[in-house]
């Protein structure tokens, strides 16, 4: 199984960004956890500030991975091509956020890529992308 990670603006960032909401572990850490968790998995994680190499990625992985772990960012709350974008794809796509969006400001409680995912999960810090990988390898053995 393949599963492709996609993170967007300032997830670079973790470790040192408002470790209040996300945390103190830098996202490399977290990943060659999951990585040792889930040894038979390839995943492969790519990082981006840019809305357009963000595009380029799920297009690029998405007809041949098995999944997408999707952290837009504060994309989330405004790009309707990242949603167009899942939509062209036939790699099921889960969106993810460490902190839970709904208890923060109002304008991130609405997606603009949620109704072309597969599912979300928020509010788990860095476990969100565990359930998500979860979440994927469930619908893989249907």
């Amino acid at each position: 199984m393949r599963i492709q990670i996609i993170n967007g603006p300032n997830i670079n960032l973790l470790g040192k960004r408002e470790p209040s909401i996300y945390g103190a572990e830098s996202f490399e850490s977290y990943l060659k956890r999951l990585r040792l968790r889930y040894p038979n998995i390839d995943i492969d994680y790519f990082q981006s500030n840019i809305e357009g190499e963000l595009i380029d990625k799920i297009q690029e992985t998405g007809f041949s991975y098995d999944g997408i772990i999707l952290n837009a960012g504060a994309y989330t709350h405004t790009s309707i091509a990242l949603q167009d974008a899942i939509r062209a794809v036939s790699s099921p796509v889960i969106e993810v956020h460490i902190s839970n969006v709904h208890k923060r400001e109002e304008f991130r409680h609405k997606s603009m890529i949620s109704c072309a995912c597969l599912g979300v999960i928020c509010g788990f810090g860095l476990d969100s992308y565990r359930l998500a990988l979860e979440a994927l390898l469930e619908q893989g053995s249907k």
